[in-house]
């Protein structure tokens, strides 16, 4: 069953981590709905948040691999499940 989710992340150096976060969300792009980022350029980090609609194995499995970047802070909520 597909549900909804909004993960929200932190990168800490943006020039350092966006590389490697920007490549794992691409693999996920089938799952990707929108995507909005705001830098924070006087205290050298990123915020950015991405709309999924997809399983949750595999919304579960794109917030796994970037909390796993050195640098990236990752938390998803879900929506529960469609009745």
């Amino acid at each position: 069953m597909k549900r909804i989710a909004v993960i929200g992340a932190v990168l800490e150096e943006p020039a350092r981590t966006q590389t490697a976060f920007n490549d794992t969300v691409s693999t996920y792009k089938g799952i990707v709905k929108g995507r909005m980022g705001i830098p924070f350029e006087d205290e050298n980090r990123a915020v950015i948040s991405i709309t999924v609609q997809a399983e949750l194995d595999d919304i579960n499995a794109l917030t796994e691999k970037l909390g796993k970047i050195p640098g990236v802070t990752v938390k998803t909520a879900v929506s529960g499940e469609n009745r």
